[in-house]
């Protein structure tokens, strides 16, 4: 390949923090952090042909088609913005999917190069995903460690109210985990066979976990190398 890139992939259970890591690497590296939720609401929202299409799905209730999420972020991966790299946060989620993106990535001439694993035990999960605050005007997410102020989001210039989900209580999260258990950690299995997979604990601090995941990115390889 002509340009240095690279494609990384997180992989964790829903509190393990891979969505925090996801956006400070991306931030670090200056590449685009590309979460699964944020593709579908911005297809929906501007209501292209693919948002169009998974609309149909979502509205008789059912799974959206893997070929119609791998057509989100093949359009997606395909920006400028993309050039040198690129971060996934929440796709692929099964081995299938994990497969279609290998194909739509060699047609583009990109590839995977990471796929960093945070692996936490599920009393922490639970823990982290009953006790986290959301920001009613930008979204951002405060695992229960950061202790965020209460007043307010104070997220760079945001200043929107805090809230407590609905759905963060331990029946619902529990299920989170046993769903994660059994379509996504497959995963692991499969991103480890092709070397690309680096496990790292991530019961430790945030800070912690990013100085570890900022060696392994440092010692990896480009796309094409």
């Amino acid at each position: 390949m002509a340009n240095k890139s690279r494609g990384i992939v997180f992989l964790g259970a829903p509190g393990a923090g891979k969505g925090t890591q996801a956006v400070m690497v991306a931030k670090d590296l200056d590449v685009p952090h590309i979460s699964s939720g944020d593709l579908f609401r911005d297809h929906l929202k501007r209501g292209t042909e693919l948002g169009k299409l998974a609309q149909t799905f979502m509205d008789k209730g059912e799974l959206v088609p893997d070929d119609v999420t791998i057509g989100m972020v093949k359009e997606r991966l395909g920006q400028p913005d993309c050039l040198n790299g690129f971060i996934l946060d929440g796709f692929p989620r099964t081995v299938p999917q994990a497969e279609a993106l290998d194909a739509a990535l060699a047609e583009m001439g990109k590839c995977i190069s990471l796929v960093p694993y945070l692996r936490v035990r599920e009393s922490m999960l639970m823990e982290r995903l009953t006790h986290r605050w959301t920001c009613k005007a930008c979204g951002a997410v405060f695992p229960y460690e950061a202790q965020p102020p209460r007043t307010g989001c104070k997220k760079e210039h945001c200043d929107g109210d805090l809230y407590q989900r609905a759905d963060d209580n331990p029946e619902t999260q529990k299920r989170r985990i046993e769903v994660y258990m059994k379509q996504t950690a497959p995963l692991i299995t499969y991103y480890r066979q092709r070397g690309l997979l680096i496990e790292l604990s991530g019961e430790h601090t945030i800070d912690y976990v990013y100085r570890i995941l900022q060696d392994a990115i440092a010692i990896s390889k480009y796309c094409g190398e």
